[in-house]
């Protein structure tokens, strides 16, 4: 049995020193890396309130409390880079901290059991502390896989995971190494960890590679949250299949269905897309109005229940856009080539078949099961040229439905919609995924377009549903978003302030419209990028659930999600749930039971797949600036902290830091009050917002970490 003296990694001092002295068996050089990683990854005490508008934060209060019976709560814990726990007994209130030492070998996420320690420990030295508790029991693991680096020392193995929260090494047996090498990126499985006080004992799943390499690096940011890359046999062995029997089994279906393959149809899309999951038709009507079909691949047709496929969608629940790849949901076989709504060929589509008038008013809607041929595959940028020049294919057509477009979007701008449209780049890598070029991407009409046509989908199918089962709630899939916590909002009220700024709030909140006229005020301002992620990042989370609550953002009663069943589990749930209500029929019990648990479960890998796209776009900004040392940029200053300033490059948005110990000048306070770094002798001021110019000095990958100088 392989053991080892060891502290757990949060009770350690963050300083080398006291590293090197509590873990005997690791290098002082590892002990400085580990210390390195701590302070990088640690959330600014002074941003601490502000720590959900960039992302610093390591914990939160938003777990899930499931019973409060005396002194005990059941909820989600979430662990901090520092080993702590944190679980919340409401989102309002403060978290209930768990000391690393009395974590029961929960790790973050896990579903657990605590008990709370009696009020008089909030006194500690004469200060308050936050309420603190233990974990007596875990009653669910999130997870039990995790990707890292394979280390050894004097002959024993031990992985030393990419995820900062996980706060022990893993022991690896020699027999459980797969063939893996210390160095190796690996995905490790725990297989026992019963005691606290010992590192958890595992074995590997996978080798992923070299660190550092292009190829390893985007595995491990997927596998490290649970996805795959390569489906199971029998999923692939389904799918195909299906696409053997299409030939043999279209023809029949066609006749089943209303025939769309005759009327002008066409797909718009991004330029690297395989994946089409919508189209739209349009036909003008005898009587002046006209008639718009947005289709939706039916992959209802083909995923049914109790399948391979089905599960291991379900399990996914969606799919995952890296940087230089897509990680399905489905098997490619299905998503873009079966499913896939692609030029001259006949496709079966579940459509919302929308009257309109010429002024954009629904004068009716019609839900069917459909065929249809697209005509054309415009990229975004071929169908904004179309537009641009009122010339081209289907020029008139486009020219119209943009008309519509905007008469819907007006409407719902009117109501309260919230407009945000923050920046998102994108790169151009080599062969080997070297990034060659970082470019923001550009919302235009055409964008803007397709956006609007499938929030009417979206929204009518919802409206109609609703109408259906008005007295008998919890019988849909809703895409719901709530009105912001107040805390929250008062918070980023005092961050936008020293900016000059005034969030204008009512004593029952923000509006839509107030929200919309603050952005528009930051409107062309250094400070946008930096103001309108902040105020996306407090607003809520919308998520999927059976009780209807509406749209906050959107400023729709009804909404769902209803237009990309290639691509979201929720939308397959909903072509299902659609499909029974227009037939007359109704979900069973034990269906609506299992969509509701999967409305969690998606929402929850959403976050996750959200998490793993940030994921790589930091990697590739990281990996790009590393090119650029010594070369000088425009930024701006997104945050501070006791130890240095958060600088966003304008260009890449790529965020680094200007640590104080670099700036020779003077000896620099943060002044939390004014969110500013002031020099003590000359009384220069570093504010929040303001545009600077920055130097690269140093990157380091692993890490994730930039290093600016001001010049």
């Amino acid at each position: 049995m392989i053991t080892r003296l060891t502290a757990p990694r949060s009770r350690l001092s963050i300083f080398a020193s006291h590293l090197c002295v509590l873990t005997r068996r690791r290098l002082c050089v590892d002990a400085e890396r580990r210390a390195s990683r701590y302070i990088s990854v640690s959330a600014p005490d002074s941003l601490s309130k502000l720590s959900f508008l960039f992302d610093l934060s390591n914990h939160t209060n938003n777990a899930i409390v499931t019973s409060v019976k005396e002194k005990y709560i059941e909820g989600i814990i979430r662990i901090s880079a520092k080993g702590i726990g944190y679980v919340s007994t409401d989102p309002k209130t403060p978290s209930i901290e768990i000391d690393p030492t009395d974590l029961k070998t929960a790790l973050h996420g896990d579903h657990v059991r605590v008990l709370i320690h009696p009020e008089a420990a909030l006194l500690k030295n004469g200060f308050e502390v936050n309420q603190t508790g233990e974990v007596t029991e875990i009653l669910e693991r999130k997870k039990l896989e995790f990707v890292g680096t394979l280390e050894s020392q004097d002959n024993l193995y031990y992985l030393v995971p990419d995820d900062k929260r996980v706060y022990k090494d893993i022991l690896i047996g020699v027999d459980k190494l797969k063939g893996a090498i210390a160095g190796d990126k690996v995905l490790v499985r725990i297989t026992k960890w019963d005691d606290s006080k010992k590192d958890p004992l595992g074995e590997v799943i996978e080798v992923l590679g070299k660190p550092g390499r292009h190829e390893t690096e985007m595995l491990a940011i997927v596998y490290d949250r649970g996805f795959r890359s390569v489906f199971p046999p029998a999923v692939e062995d389904e799918a195909q299949a299906l696409k053997a029997a299409e030939a043999t089994t279209l023809p029949a279906e066609a006749k089943r269905r209303r025939d769309f393959r005759t009327i002008p149809t066409f797909t718009i899309d991004p330029i690297d897309a395989k994946d089409f999951d919508d189209a739209l038709s349009f036909s003008s009507l005898p009587d002046g109005n006209y008639e718009v079909g947005i289709h939706i691949a039916d992959v209802s047709h083909y995923v049914h229940p109790g399948t391979a496929l089905d599960d291991e969608a379900k399990k996914r629940a969606t799919s995952i856009y890296l940087v230089d790849r897509t990680i399905p949901m489905l098997p490619e076989i299905l998503s873009n080539d079966l499913c896939s709504l692609k030029p001259d060929e006949d496709k079966l589509t579940f459509s919302v078949i929308v009257t309109m008038s010429p002024t954009g008013e629904v004068l009716k809607t019609d839900f069917d099961k459909t065929i249809i041929r697209s005509a054309k595959r415009f990229t975004y940028e071929a169908g904004q040229a179309v537009l641009d020049s009122q010339d081209g294919p289907f020029a008139p057509t486009l020219l119209t439905l943009n008309k519509l477009a905007y008469a819907l979007r007006a409407k719902k701008i009117a109501a309260g919609a919230i407009t945000f449209e923050n920046e998102e780049i994108k790169f151009e890598l080599d062969p080997t995924g070297r990034p060659l070029r970082v470019f923001k991407k550009v919302r235009t009409d055409i964008h803007l377009l397709i956006e609007d046509f499938m929030l009417l989908a979206n929204r009518r199918v919802a409206e109609y549903v609703s109408e259906l089962v008005k007295d008998e709630p919890g019988r849909f899939i809703y895409r719901i978003h709530d009105f912001p916590d107040r805390e929250r909002l008062e918070t980023l009220a005092t961050f936008v302030r020293p900016l000059g700024y005034r969030l204008p709030m009512t004593r029952e909140g923000v509006t839509g419209q107030a929200i919309n006229t603050f952005l528009q005020s930051v409107s062309g301002t250094p400070e946008e990028s930096m103001v309108r992620t902040a105020t996306m990042r407090a607003m809520a989370k919308a998520i999927y659930d059976t009780k209807n609550i509406g749209h906050y953002g959107l400023a729709f009663l009804h909404y769902t999600h209803f237009t990309s069943p290639i691509r979201r589990y929720p939308d397959l749930m909903v072509h299902r749930l659609l499909d029974l209500y227009r037939r007359g029929e109704k979900p069973t019990p034990e269906m609506l039971a299992e969509y509701r648990r999967l409305a969690a479960h998606a929402s929850m890998r959403e976050v996750e797949a959200q998490d793993a796209e940030r994921d790589s776009i930091r990697y590739k900004q990281i990996e790009f600036m590393g090119a650029k040392i010594g070369q000088v940029f425009n930024g701006i200053i997104s945050g501070l902290a006791k130890w240095g300033i958060f600088i966003q490059e304008q260009e890449t948005l790529a965020e680094g830091m200007v640590r104080l110990a670099v700036l020779k000048d003077d000896f620099y306070i943060f002044d939390e009050k004014n969110y500013a770094m002031v020099g003590k002798n000359t009384g220069k001021k570093y504010r929040l917002g303001d545009p600077v110019r920055v130097k690269v000095i140093k990157t380091d990958l692993p890490a994730r970490i930039i290093d600016f100088e001001f010049v």
